[in-house]
């Protein structure tokens, strides 16, 4: 067992992923962690099999659950927990074990392993871990639904409206120490500069997300909305909020702007300068909002009670400029 652990230090959201792939995977299986073979009495032979590689990380996936940090958790990383908590999971100086089922030995760390998948598998099959599948799809489907909706309502607010939308990641020697509060308390921060920036006068709507990538870790996605009479460059736009981002993270994050790209796109562009009369073009303009509301980059773990998607609310009458935008903001999630 020794030979398969890994001692390399994953980020809290590589940790996360991590449990969700090893969930994944021993749903898909019937096999056990490792084969055990009792060769005599405090002997074993182990070999591997094909979820062995999924516990590389065991120790920092069991480490991830911190009790000083209150947070809503997955349904993934919540079977793992409680897979963990119901069979009495303990650090030893030899690693990980737990006590068989008479409660007469501690078990060595590949039965222990086979005792997780096994109470984990009996979870995964229940229903509140499948139901918890079915709400985050259907919560993911609810909120595109509802960005779509909300999309239409800026955009028939003004014969032009400037989309601009933009990508907000951290350095990735950041992403290695990052959590998801401070993810989380950078929007918070960003919502505000909204409030009282001149780089957001005459906005008239805008969307921002909190999300998890398996490659880039927690980022936000963001669209902002200009009216168009006073608004003109949407490059210039959203250049100046990457380096408000700049600023809002002390140099560790950076802007990808999909508005420096829009010839990539081709007859796919919904971002830059719409015309409100331009009904053709508001197919594109939500598929480009798409990756605000999808189910595969939600966190998976958060703090309790924060709230994933902001945007600020659209009104049938003139907005007023003076007013701050996060105080109209629309309670989603």
């Amino acid at each position: 067992m020794s030979k398969r652990t890994t001692y390399t230090s994953l980020s809290q959201s590589d940790i996360a992923i991590q449990i969700e792939r090893l969930l994944q995977a021993i749903e898909d299986t019937t096999i056990p962690a490792f084969r055990v073979t009792q060769l005599r009495p405090g002997q074993e032979r182990v070999q591997t099999t094909r979820l062995s590689k999924y516990f590389d990380h065991i120790q920092q996936m069991v480490g991830l659950f911190d009790d000083r940090y209150p947070y809503d958790y997955s349904e993934h990383l919540h079977v793992f927990r409680q897979a963990c908590q119901d069979i009495g999971l303990e650090l030893s100086p030899m690693g990980l074990t737990c006590l068989n089922k008479g409660e007469t030995r501690y078990l060595s760390t590949g039965e222990t392993l086979n005792t997780l998948t096994d109470r984990i598998r009996q979870l995964t099959g229940g229903k509140r871990y499948q139901r918890g599948k079915v709400d985050r799809r259907y919560q993911a489907r609810d909120k595109q639904t509802k960005i779509t909706e909300y999309v239409d309502r800026v955009l028939d607010r003004y014969s032009r409206t400037v989309v601009v939308r933009v990508d907000l990641h951290y350095l990735s020697v950041v992403q290695a120490r990052l959590r998801v509060e401070d993810a989380f308390a950078d929007q918070k921060r960003l919502v505000r500069e909204i409030e009282r920036n001149s780089i957001f006068d005459h906005l008239t709507g805008y969307i921002c997300s909190v999300e998890q990538g398996e490659d880039r870790g927690y980022h936000i996605h963001a669209a902002f909305f200009f009216n168009g009479a006073e608004v003109r460059s949407d490059f210039h736009k959203a250049r100046q909020i990457g380096q408000l981002w700049e600023q809002i993270t002390r140099g560790q994050g950076y802007c990808h702007s999909c508005n420096d790209y829009k010839d990539g796109y081709g007859d796919e562009l919904g971002i830059g300068v719409i015309r409100r009369d331009d009904l053709d073009i508001r197919p594109k303009i939500h598929y480009a909002m798409r990756y605000l509301g999808k189910d595969t980059q939600y966190p998976r773990l958060k703090p309790v009670g924060a709230r994933c998607l902001r945007k600020g609310q659209a009104k049938k009458s003139s907005w007023v400029t003076n007013q701050p935008i996060a105080r109209q903001e629309l309670d989603t999630d």
